[in-house]
């Protein structure tokens, strides 16, 4: 039976996972976990080291790792990396865990947030947008597989994002409780 205690988000890097997930923590009084984070914590490495090291599947075998730890753990607002979908043992253990949050945004938004950030390995290319738009397009029924929430991260303020986040988790929750949701 699906445990509804932890709020998993995913969605692509620079959909707002962490950002909204730490807030969303500090309001409903979680803990917050950011698996990459934590991977970073356990191995010693950074996440961009790991990949360069050991590789993606290394990576991959890590975020596996974490999810089975963050599961045992207290209940929490859990941030995971955009990747983490590609493994079913990851979908799996992700829906199983808590109420999924799949946070979206278009395309030329989510490139123009993470072409901030030059800790991403997947984003050492050349045309940046062109490997969101790839990795959006690869991932996307992914998220929509696991996801019991969909929200749109890039056409509201980021106050009005949290309240409906909120809301849509508490109407969740009571149909849940209702035995309305599976």
């Amino acid at each position: 039976m699906k445990k509804i205690d932890n709020i998993i988000f995913i969605g692509i890097m620079g959909s707002g996972k962490t950002t909204i997930g730490k807030k969303t923590a500090k309001n409903l009084n979680y803990n917050f976990i950011d698996t990459d984070q934590e991977i970073e914590r356990i191995t010693g490495m950074k996440i961009s080291d790991i990949f360069r090291k050991e590789g993606e599947l290394r990576f991959r075998s890590e975020e596996t790792l974490a999810l089975k730890r963050i599961k045992k753990g207290p209940p929490s607002v859990i941030a995971t990396g955009g990747g983490i979908v590609l493994k079913k043992e990851n979908r799996d253990l992700i829906k199983d865990m808590g109420i999924v949050i799949y946070l979206d945004a278009d395309v030329d938004i989510i490139t123009e947030r993470v072409s901030r950030n030059k800790n991403r390995p997947l984003l050492r290319v050349e045309n940046i947008r062109e490997k969101v738009k790839q990795l959006s397009e690869q991932r996307k029924d992914l998220y929509l597989e696991i996801a019991d929430i969909v929200i749109d991260t890039g056409s509201d303020r980021f106050d009005n994002l949290l309240l409906k986040i909120e809301k849509e988790i508490k109407l969740f929750k009571q149909n849940k409780q209702q035995g309305g949701v599976s």
